[in-house]
């Protein structure tokens, strides 16, 4: 893969279209009793102009309480059909803005909150990447799997994709 890093405003594109494009992503904290991190999937909310991911957890959540304690938070988006990736570091910020969780509740939260949008545990995760770097092919697997096949024999190089740092 040929190395691409972007800055600013491309970064911020490039994040936005794989972060909208995979949807859900493992977010993980640090548990201050353990080593490792704790991941979970979770479906991002939004991707907003500042290039903040915001996610809805629940306050009675393991991600919840770890946030609360430590704010360096990592996020791994992948799609390996497509051969694109993402990883963020970052620091997570936990907050309850009704506003914000009215524009983002749909009916699949029902099923996490019963109690409805006024449900006390709801939290809002605003995660700020300060740093990011991604894998982006240029087609699938199978496809580059041949070109890489293609240049082996012919020994000419050939274009599968662009990978680097996001500097936002």
């Amino acid at each position: 893969m040929a190395e691409n890093n972007l800055s600013d405003k491309d970064a911020l594109a490039k994040l936005k279209e794989i972060v909208d494009k995979i949807d859900v992503g493992t977010v993980c904290s640090f548990p201050q009793d353990s080593d490792y991190p704790h991941g979970v999937p979770m479906s991002r909310q939004e991707v907003d102009e500042e290039g903040n991911i915001w996610y809805i957890c629940s306050a009675e959540s393991e991600t919840f309480t770890n946030l609360s304690q430590d704010s360096r938070v990592s996020l791994f988006y992948a799609d390996p059909g497509n051969y694109t990736f993402l990883s963020i570091n970052g620091d997570a910020s936990l907050s309850r803005h009704q506003e914000r969780i009215d524009r983002y509740w749909n009916k699949m939260m029902e099923g996490w909150f019963e109690k409805g949008k006024e449900d006390p545990n709801i939290q809002l995760l605003k995660v700020t990447p300060q740093e990011a770097h991604y894998w982006d092919s240029n087609s699938n697997m199978i496809v580059n799997l041949f070109k890489m096949l293609k240049a082996k024999v012919t020994g000419e190089s050939e274009d599968i994709g662009k990978e680097g740092d996001l500097n936002l």
